[in-house]
């Protein structure tokens, strides 16, 4: 997702302190879902709570537990993240061209010139259902990569024959790598076409419409815990930073709905001691606001909602800016506040020096340093394809995307039109980009642990090591899901993945 500018002014929130209501303390989940039950990034209708699970079918659901038994579950782990951590003092918690370019590129998928959509393929995946040879899993790997090869070699004859051959071969309704094929062999050949750009942006304008579009992301969010981990790694971080600050200053580079601050807020607000004075500066995107369906007002109404229902003084502020263009004047830092900063699968997408000359990514980094922060929470694909060659960036890409497949294909049924609305719009578009765009044209640009440690080393941050207790209670939610979700403790950070394969690093760092 890239970030755009809007000419809307700021929006500022702020109610006054008030008592605080003790009882919010022993909280019940079913009081305070305020309304936002469908949002994708709520912790209290995702993060903690199964009955997402009930919309899908039986076969979707983890096969350790019924719903019932998911929700006591995941019960129990949210109470246990509003209890003081046992091994901290009381007073502590623990807790994502031109018109004749376009006019190409239509032609090729065949949609109409510049009104916007996706190829015929990916708008109606129903249309590419059929009965195909199914080649092994290794064989239909080697076939893609030498079309990947083939295309870097410029090798046109050779790259056109195996297409051909590959066409046959993928199914978007198949086994996860021909399902991963399909997609990947359109990248392919939209680089071939020099359209790349084009398609991703086609199929970023041809989205359903906002309902659709949430229910397809809410599904993705409840058939596998990569988002729940990465929110639930960060607010561990940052309640465990700020356990003794009475004024805390929250600055999300990708606030989405938002409602992924609503179990630190309540932990907060439940605090021995009383809750400190929260602010969030919400840095927006237009794909998050088009999910919402209104502008970062939806956010402050939502967090405005909350500081009454737990008595809790929170001030909101929405910047509609583009991340590297964000300045210290925009974020009002105060004396004696208490700074936690979060990138949440959002900083692989600003350009570094491979991309621009002026590095937007260490600027961004830079002013953020400058801020001292309590803590920065980083979270991100565990992947490589920022500057590695093509060939082996399509491979990794590969790799990465089958186990993400495998995951969801172990979780939803096969012959589900679901699975193919989640595959469609909430993975396809990232895969096109990484595969068929360059330069500034590719927004996604993924780093291993390994490199983003390098990199804030370099900018002057030290690692701040996640707690144990934050670390055992997400082994808790993984417990929900498939015994193929594996969790990696490395350094102090946390590698979630799938099989042998990472796929999400969080760490946190000061």
């Amino acid at each position: 997702m890239e970030f755009h500018g809007f000419t809307d002014e700021d929006t500022s929130y702020e109610y006054p302190s008030s008592s605080r209501n003790t009882a919010f303390t022993n909280w019940s989940i079913d009081s305070i879902k305020l309304g936002f039950d469908d949002s994708p990034n709520s912790p209290l209708s995702g993060q903690f709570d199964c009955d997402g699970w009930s919309h899908l079918p039986v076969d979707a659901q983890a096969p350790a537990y019924s719903r019932q038994k998911m929700r006591r579950a995941l019960q129990q782990i949210e109470t246990d993240l509003m209890l003081p951590d046992p091994e901290e003092p009381a007073t502590s918690t623990s807790l994502e061209s031109s018109e004749k370019q376009q006019d190409q590129a239509a032609k090729q998928f065949r949609v109409r010139p510049r009104t916007g959509g996706a190829p015929p393929e990916l708008r109606h995946p129903e249309k590419r259902l059929r009965e195909s040879k199914s080649p092994s899993g290794d064989d239909l790997r080697q076939l893609l990569i030498r079309c990947a090869e083939s295309l870097s070699e410029n090798d046109m004859e050779e790259f056109e024959s195996l297409v051909r051959e590959a066409r046959g071969v993928v199914s978007i309704a198949g086994e996860p790598i021909q399902r991963l094929g399909a997609y990947m062999l359109e990248g392919l050949v939209a680089r071939r076409e020099n359209s790349g750009t084009n398609i991703y942006r086609a199929l970023r304008c041809d989205e359903p419409e906002n309902k659709e579009l949430l229910s397809f992301i809410r599904i993705l969010y409840d058939i596998c815990p990569y988002f729940k981990f990465g929110y639930m790694a960060a607010n561990g971080a940052i309640a465990d930073a700020i356990r003794n600050e009475d004024r805390v200053h929250i600055i999300d580079f990708q606030i989405r709905q938002g409602t992924q601050w609503i179990t630190l807020i309540q932990a907060l607000a439940a605090r021995p001691g009383g809750p400190p004075r929260i602010r969030i500066t919400g840095i927006d995107d237009s794909v998050s606001e088009y999910a919402r369906g209104e502008s970062l007002q939806l956010v402050g109404k939502m967090l405005m909602e909350l500081s009454k229902k737990f008595s809790i003084p929170l001030e909101f502020k929405g910047l509609p800016v583009y991340g590297p263009d964000v300045t210290r004047e925009m974020l009002d830092i105060r004396p004696g506040e208490a700074v936690a900063v979060n990138f949440t699968l959002q900083l692989h997408h600003t350009p570094d020096e491979s991309v621009d000359e002026n590095n937007p990514r260490d600027r961004l980094l830079r002013l953020v340093r400058a801020l001292s922060p309590k803590v920065m929470t980083l979270v991100e694909q565990e992947s490589n394809t920022n500057t590695t060659p093509f060939a082996t960036r399509f491979a990794e890409t590969l790799d990465y995307y089958s186990a993400m497949f495998e995951s969801i294909d172990a979780a939803v049924a096969r012959d589900s039109k679901e699975r193919i609305g989640v595959e469609q719009h909430c993975l396809a578009k990232d895969i096109v980009n990484v595969i068929a765009c360059e330069g500034k044209e590719r927004v996604e640009r993924h780093e291993l642990l390994g490199k983003w440690r390098s990199r804030l080393s370099m900018a002057g941050f030290r690692p701040y090591p996640l707690s144990s207790y934050v670390n055992s209670v997400i082994r808790m939610l993984l417990g929900c899901y498939s015994d193929k979700y594996t969790l990696v403790e490395k350094d102090g950070a946390l590698l979630l993945g799938w099989k042998n394969r990472n796929l999400i690093s969080a760490s946190a760092w000061h």
